[in-house]
This record gives C-alpha cells, sequence and structure tokens, in this order.
C-alpha cells in the first residue's frame, strides 16, 4: 500500500487517537541499583489481600510483594533463583534447587509457587526466617506444567500444561488438583479474570485463544482473536504462533496477548510481524476491526477513553513490528503502557496499551545487548530476555537474559514526544555459567537471536522451533526472484511478498519438531537432500531467510556447527510418562512391528524410529493456495519420536490427526488398509506413545 498524500495526517490522527496523552516527566537516567548489604531474612507474612491481575499471573521472572527479592525460574539450570533486592553485583542470588526444570513462578506473600515440566508438578514454597524459603507440598500435574496464574481470592491456582494439552486446577488449601480438562496443543500463558468466572489460554500453535469457565464445572471452548487484523490481506484471518504471554490491564477490562501474526503485511515480512492483540473481556470481542481492502478503518466508541468518538482512520503504512518473537508481555499501569521482551532482538520495548493495535504504538526500545561488540552472537551481554519483572513504583524493569544466563537491570523514563529517546548502555549482572559446552553456548545464542543477518533475517531458529518444538504452521518453499536473482524461501503466506519479487510457485511444508530427533549423523531434510546435521543447517539459512546473508562460507560453516552443538546438547525432549502400555496400545504395538504393516521396516524403532532413508511419495494432491509437487518427489522417512504431539502431518500438514493420517495412507507408508476401525484405532494410540 503506498501513501496518498494526505496519509501522513491520517496517520497523526490514528497515532492521537490509539493513544493517551502521557504526562511528561524529566527523564531518568538508567543505571544499576546497588546496595552493599546484604538481603535481611524473609519477613512474618502479612495477611492475604486481594491482588491486582498484573501480580497474579506467574513469569520466569517476578517480584516478591515485599518488594525484598526477585524470583526466577531458570528452567536451564533447574533451580529457583533468589534475587535480594536492591540488587548488589558483589551478593550472588540464592539457588533453590528444584525437582524438575521449572517454567514459571509466582509470589505470594506468605507463597512461593513454581511450575516444574518434567515431572509434570507445582512446588509450593513457604519463607521460613530461618531457611529462607522451605517447601511445603508437591502437587503432582500432567506432563509440562507451565503457565500459571490464581483467582482473585487465591484459593486456586490454575496451570497449563504444554505437551499434555491440558489445563488444571489446584486448590492451594489442601494443595492437591481439583481437576484437569482437555486444551488445543501448546497451551502456555494463562490469565483469570476480575471476577473469577472465567480463565483465558494463551498457545503456542494456534490464533485462537482458550475460554475456560470456571463457576461451575470447567469447560473449555474456543474465543477467536484474530492476529493483527490491520496486517491481515484483505478478506484473510491470519495464523498465529508463539502465544507463551498474555496481560490484564488493572481495571480488568483489556486482556493483551503477544504473539506472531504468520502472513502479516509488512516491509520485509516475509515471515509476517509481532504483534499485541486486544481483547475487550466485557464482550470477549477484539478491540481492533477486521481491515477491509480501500475503506478507512473505523469502530464505533473504541476510541472513548482518548476523547475520540466513531473515529474515521486510515492504517498507516508500517515496516515491520518493533519486536520480534516475544517471550514475555508486563502491564506498566502508571504510563499505561505494555512492556514486551523481544527474545530475537535482545530488547525490550515499550508500547502504548491504549492503542487500538499497540504493536504500531511503540513508544521507545531499550537495547539489551548489542551494545556490547558488533559480533553479537560472541560479544552479546543480555540475549534472549525471555522474563520482565517491575519495581513497586514501575522505575525500573529487570530483565533475565537466557542465552546469556544475566539480568539487565532497565531504568524506565516517561515517554516525550519533544525529545529523542537516548540510548545508554544497561548494566546487567552474571548469573550463572552457560549449562552447556562452549560450542554448543554459542549456538544456544545463536538459536534465539533473529539480527544475525548471516543464519536468521528477521526471525531467529526459536522462531519457528520455540522449545525446539513446532509451530504447527505449513510454510511455502517458494523459488522467488529478487534484486539478487533467483532463491529458495519459506514464505508466511502466498500473498506475502516484497513487492519487488517474484514468486514461483510454493510448496507446502509443515516445521519439524528438532528436539530429540537430530541426534542421528544424517541425512536431514524433508527430502534427504542434507548429508549431515551442520549442512542442512546451512541450507536453512537461505531458506529462512530473504536475500543474501553477506557471511562468507567459512563463516556460515563456523555458525552451523555451533548451532548443531546446542540443537544435540540444549534441546530438551517433551516429557515421556513411564508406564505400562495400555491393552489398546499393546496391540497397536504388535500391528506397528508385524510384517503384514510393516511400519518398523522404515521407522525404525533402534534409531529414532526412522531409516532416514527417501522414498519416492507420489499420490499427493495439490493442497488450495500451495504449489504442486514435482512428479517422484522423494521424502525422508521422518521420526516418530514424539509424534503425538506434532500435529498436522505428512511433510504438507494435510492431515490434522494421527486417525485421518492412517485413514488417508493408502498403503504409501507401510500397510493400513486391510486394518479394521479398532485396528487402526489402537495404532494411532500406540503412535502416540512415541
Amino acid at each position: 500500500m503506498k501513501h496518498r498524500p494526505s496519509t501522513l495526517l491520517l496517520a497523526a490522527l490514528f497515532a492521537a487517537a490509539c493513544s493517551r496523552p502521557s504526562r511528561e516527566t524529566p527523564a531518568v537516567e538508567r543505571s544499576a541499583e546497588v546496595a552493599g548489604t546484604a538481603a535481611p531474612a524473609p519477613p512474618a507474612s502479612p495477611p492475604p489481600q486481594k491482588l491486582q491481575a498484573v501480580t497474579r499471573i506467574g513469569g520466569a521472572l517476578v517480584r516478591a510483594p515485599q518488594d525484598d527479592a526477585l524470583y526466577l525460574a531458570d528452567e536451564d539450570h533447574a533451580v529457583l533463583r533468589r534475587i535480594p533486592l536492591p540488587v548488589d553485583v558483589s551478593t550472588p542470588p540464592v539457588e533453590i534447587a528444584m525437582p524438575g526444570r521449572p517454567a514459571q513462578v509466582l509470589a505470594l506473600a506468605d507463597r512461593v509457587l513454581v511450575t516444574i515440566r518434567d515431572p509434570g508438578l507445582l512446588v509450593i514454597l513457604r519463607p521460613d526466617p530461618a531457611a529462607g524459603l522451605v517447601e511445603a507440598a508437591r502437587v503432582p500435574l500432567p506432563a509440562d506444567a507451565w503457565g500459571l496464574a490464581i483467582t482473585p481470592d487465591e484459593r486456586t491456582a490454575l496451570v497449563t500444561s504444554a505437551w499434555a494439552g491440558k489445563v488444571s486446577a489446584v486448590d492451594l488449601a489442601t494443595a492437591t488438583a481439583t481437576w484437569s480438562i482437555d486444551v488445543p496443543r501448546e497451551p502456555r500463558g494463562v490469565v483469570i479474570r476480575e471476577d473469577g468466572a472465567a480463565a483465558y489460554v494463551t498457545h503456542l500453535t494456534s490464533a485462537a485463544l482458550t475460554r475456560i469457565a470456571l463457576r461451575g464445572a470447567p469447560e473449555a471452548r474456543p474465543l477467536a482473536l484474530p492476529p493483527s487484523p490491520f496486517r491481515a490481506p484483505h478478506g484473510k484471518s491470519l495464523s498465529a504462533s508463539l502465544g507463551y504471554a498474555a496481560a490484564l490491564s488493572p481495571d480488568g477490562r483489556r486482556l493483551f496477548v503477544a504473539r506472531h501474526a504468520l502472513g502479516a503485511l509488512g516491509e520485509q515480512a516475509w515471515f509476517g510481524a509481532s504483534t499485541v492483540d486486544v481483547l475487550m473481556t466485557s464482550d470477549e470481542a477484539p478491540l481492533a476491526p477486521r481491515r477491509r481492502q480501500g475503506a478507512p478503518l473505523w469502530r464505533a466508541g473504541a476510541l472513548d477513553d482518548a476523547g475520540f468518538d466513531d473515529a474515521e482512520l486510515e492504517l498507516p503504512n508500517t515496516s515491520l513490528a518493533p519486536f520480534v518473537q516475544p517471550r514475555a508481555l508486563v502491564y506498566r499501569k502508571s504510563a499505561r503502557t505494555l512492556l514486551v521482551a523481544s527474545e530475537g532482538t535482545d530488547a525490550l520495548v515499550e508500547l502504548d496499551a491504549v492503542a487500538v493495535d499497540p504493536a504500531l504504538r511503540p513508544l521507545r526500545t531499550y537495547d539489551l545487548g548489542r551494545h556490547a561488540g558488533p559480533d553479537i552472537y560472541v560479544a552479546t551481554l543480555c540475549g534472549a530476555p525471555s522474563g520482565v519483572a517491575l519495581s513497586a513504583d514501575e522505575s525500573m524493569a529487570w530483565v533475565f537474559c537466557r542465552s546469556t544466563d544475566a539480568l539487565a537491570i532497565v531504568r524506565l523514563d516517561e515517554h516525550r514526544d519533544d525529545a529523542p529517546f537516548e540510548l545508554s548502555p544497561v548494566p546487567y549482572i552474571a548469573l550463572a555459567y552457560a549449562p552447556v559446552p562452549q560450542q554448543a553456548a554459542l549456538g544456544r545464542k545463536l538459536f534465539y537471536n533473529a539480527v544475525d543477518w548471516g543464519t536468521s533475517g528477521g526471525l531467529g531458529c526459536a522462531g519457528c522451533h520455540p522449545d525446539g518444538r513446532d509451530d504447527g504452521h505449513v510454510w511455502h518453499e517458494a523459488r522467488v526472484m529478487d534484486v539478487g536473482g533467483e532463491s529458495v524461501n519459506f514464505l508466511g503466506s502466498a500473498e506475502n511478498q516484497p513487492a519487488d519479487a517474484e514468486p514461483r510457485g510454493g510448496v507446502p511444508r509443515q516445521t519439524p519438531m528438532l528436539a530429540g530427533r537430530v541426534s542421528a549423523e544424517g541425512p536431514y531434510g524433508w527430502n534427504a537432500q542434507s548429508e549431515n546435521l551442520a549442512e542442512r543447517l546451512r541450507e536453512g539459512f537461505g531458506l529462512h531467510r530473504w536475500g543474501p546473508g553477506g557471511l562468507g562460507n567459512s563463516e556460515l560453516a563456523l555458525r552451523a556447527r555451533h548451532l548443531a552443538a546446542f540443537l544435540r546438547a540444549g534441546l530438551v525432549p517433551p516429557p515421556r510418562e513411564a508406564r505400562k502400555f495400555t491393552p489398546q496400545e499393546e496391540h497397536g504395538r504388535a500391528l506397528f512391528m508385524s510384517d503384514t504393516a510393516q511400519c518398523a521396516r522404515c521407522h525404525v524403532p533402534e534409531t529414532e524410529h526412522t531409516d532416514r532413508m527417501g522414498y519416492p511419495m507420489p499420490g499427493f494432491a495439490a493442497r488450495p493456495g500451495f504449489a504442486e509437487e514435482k512428479a517422484g518427489q522423494v521424502f525422508k522417512t521422518p521420526s516418530l519420536r514424539f509424534v503425538g504431539g506434532t500435529a498436522p502431518y505428512y511433510h504438507d500438514g494435510s492431515a490434522k490427526t494421527l486417525e485421518e493420517l492412517i485413514d488417508a495412507n493408502q498403503d504409501r507408508m507401510g500397510r493400513t488398509s486391510h486394518m479394521s476401525r479398532n485396528d487402526k484405532a489402537a495404532l494411532a494410540a500406540f503412535l502416540r506413545t512415541l
């Protein structure tokens, strides 16, 4: 969309209507807050008080209500860290060993709650004058316990279990799980409404939220929240990924969801763009209207808080979002802004929280990492920010930097329209050594990073492979002509390409899971085209980047080796339950291993359930919106490890369930056409145990 002569005026109107005037106060210099005294023992706990919504949501990093410490769920080191406040660089944090990898922590006046991924647990800790924190209870939960929130009365905790696809309720008085219900893939963030009547759950692999009714018997249903509707192509609803974080406004009227909008429009947005979408909790409707091609955008009554009613606005042409791979999100009440941890760009970004589309109203960016030196994956001091906590007066933010095991200390300044924000170095403290060997530690930084042009081109490895898993998306692998000549790239959608590029086709390729599937030497790639993992990564540097990367072969080879080391040493496979097979699963195993079905001939159990060979796979019809496959195309036998949690299936994502995959197999992969309905169900049940 090109600017018309009046667009600048309309853009100014859009900016004014989407935000409230900010108070101008002198800027505060950002610096570390240092004290030379040790942290006092935790004080006696006051009676529980009703907490604001912003303090009832767990996170990787939170502040204690007493304002005496930060708590950090450090899953890479399997510890909970207590960091005394004010931060003293000479006083090391206290490490509290956990029974597994902690995902989120929530600090109350009299308790500290921690979710544990494997085994799935909610650990309840209580302050002790002598010992600091002591464990009071462990509540068993479905595997991969992750997100955490508590009800307004502080009686019940809700926990999402990412890999298990469940949400559970825990009675905090008795430390027992009272119910657990199924929800779609990869539930992560969870928030509870101010009235306690419902909870909202975000997902890594879909745009829809899950709404859970909490009064009476718990009931889950999908709730539509179109991602970045102002950037969606006309008549389209986008898919979304990376839904790690959500937050409520202090009055509970607005729910903010940070994620990645796949296929969103923008300059060079071949992979889409990150977004913060807003749901009005009163009617559970999106705040932003859908985009209508060639028409002004308006919403009656949506902008009353800013003094505009029935405003008629045109969306200004925008480039990429100011953040990439949003990992954490907090509301800053004093400034009516949102703080987003931008995992891919090593930054903390502040957005206007009263905007219709906050991602289109960035106020300022705090650069956390790139001041350290030009070689970002070696010299970065704060890499992959993944947790944010605010001080009690909201003048300071602490940011956990996951890939560099550091804590950044950021002084937050009031936004001023009459003066540019001056960057200054952000102080930080080192928390721990890298949990993996040196080569893998360098690859760890690269895995999350989206600004190293040689490897990422705007979206890091973690942007498509969160937690080393998958985003649930089917990409267009297209031949594209641009200024650098012909190249092959993954596109978020067929409609979303730079204006000067000429697309040529676009076959469907779903994102494969990496964690637990890359121990073999090779080959790799959907078509078994790469001899080893490092070679596949080098090929991926081109597929996942628009245009030339600007690095020589030796630099790319070095990065590929570092990344390969991290994928094998640093990515943690999903949890697997150790139990006996049910009779149905045992029957499915027998079918899988039988000479009649022949499944195990290619999906060899001893080698991650794959022989890593390529076979021609005829008979696939072209998916709508994608190009046809080349005749006689060879596909590598994919690994079946963890296949029960990686829908959709086939290279093109055309099968939504394992049952559908088996029914539509047509004896292309093993022999299943002769099986009865019960046999097919048993085979699917066995596959889910792998």
